[in-house]
């Protein structure tokens, strides 16, 4: 038996290990823990990666939500449209805004939102749509961007996932008013702790943000409206600007790990491999195959060594926590099919050729 961990952050640390000892220790000989240079050099990077004008780091991914909805003037009682198989993330930084949550249904290929059904959500009260680049790959922009033109909506890309993801041929989060990115330690560029960012090609967006994310201020004790306490840390930038140089090639080996899988699974019509849609370039954070025995097979795996995921086991509109919009588990019916299926397998940078084929080998062992 061979043990396939669902992903090696202790590997992917031990491959850069001098690089990140010596900038945690450059931050504290420093003392520069929150805001300073290595905040700065970080946001500057990213932005740099990203070809995009301002990126603003944050606490974590969901505040960076919910502050770019505040950024875009959001108030209480605006509707925001959102995908119903998300994290709960997405809507929980919606409601924490001000907004109310839409559902809209995803799309049964490409795990993401349904831009069909967008145009049937919309009412007067609709200010935001916010497409999920899911488990790495793009939403349809050029019909989400069509609809919200049409009906003079803003657009947040939550990009939590999808980090270096291209839709023909450009990299998310400067297609949309507003992105946001998530570096949780598992991300594709993850912190060592929670850590998010905002970005934007609109300055005005960019200094709403910033002053929101930073109590209001516009200088150390002059504040010009109430905001909240979110900020990255000196430490996480410095981790975060050491793994950036690093991204390229690791989402390339996410990539080739894809790859292999389906050459390998291609032609095993006993489940369903990730549809790579043809407008994208899929960073794979996940890789979420789909079976109707997908708890029994995730149990055979785990007996043999394999960690596997669900993301996620419930759809948000079967969630208790909105139980109050009234849902029914068949009003998204892709999204609530979709979480009884799908299966995340083990995919990270460093994963061998054997650890690969014997996931493979373990998969078409199980009894279908």
């Amino acid at each position: 038996m061979i043990k396939v961990p669902f992903l090696d952050l202790k590997a992917q640390y031990l491959s850069i290990k001098n690089e990140i000892d010596e900038a945690v220790k450059k931050v504290l000989d420093e003392t520069a823990f929150i805001g300073g240079f290595h905040v700065r050099e970080f946001e500057e990077s990213f932005a740099k990666s990203q070809n995009i004008k301002h990126v603003i780091g944050v606490a974590n991914g969901t505040d960076a939500i919910s502050i770019a909805l505040y950024a875009l003037g959001l108030r209480k009682g605006d509707e925001v449209i959102t995908v119903a198989n998300s994290f709960i993330a997405t809507t929980e930084a919606i409601t924490a805004a001000g907004g109310k949550v839409v559902f809209v249904d995803c799309e049964e290929n490409s795990f993401n939102i349904d831009t069909t059904q967008l145009e049937s959500k919309i009412t007067e009260k609709t200010k935001v749509i916010i497409p999920v680049h899911l488990y790495g790959q793009p939403a349809n922009l050029d019909e989400v961007l069509r609809i919200a033109q049409k009906y003079n909506i803003f657009v947040l890309e939550d990009s939590a996932q999808a980090v270096f993801a291209e839709f023909k041929g450009k990299k998310i989060g400067n297609f949309g008013h507003i992105s946001t990115f998530s570096f949780y330690p598992g991300k594709n560029l993850g912190a060592y702790g929670d850590a998010g960012a905002i970005a934007t090609n609109d300055k005005d967006l960019a200094k709403n943000a910033r002053m929101y994310a930073n109590h209001g201020r516009i200088s150390k004790y002059d504040h010009e409206f109430e905001g909240v306490n979110s900020r990255l840390d000196g430490i996480q930038a410095a981790i975060l600007e050491v793994k950036l140089k690093h991204l390229n090639d690791w989402t390339e080996k996410r990539r080739a790990v894809a790859k292999r899988y389906n050459e390998l699974l291609g032609d095993f019509k006993k489940i369903i491999l990730p549809k790579e849609m043809f407008y994208a370039k899929h960073v794979y954070h996940l890789f979420v195959i789909r079976t109707q025995k997908r708890d029994e097979l995730q149990d055979y795996l785990k007996e043999n060594g394999i960690e596997t995921g669900v993301h996620y086991p419930i759809a948000l509109h079967n969630l208790l926590a909105y139980q109050y919009l009234g849902h029914k588990p068949e009003d998204f019916p892709n999204a609530n099919k979709l979480s009884q299926e799908i299966l995340s397998l083990p995919i990270f940078p460093e994963m061998t050729e054997e650890q690969i084929n014997y996931v493979v080998k373990t998969i078409k062992a199980f009894n279908f």
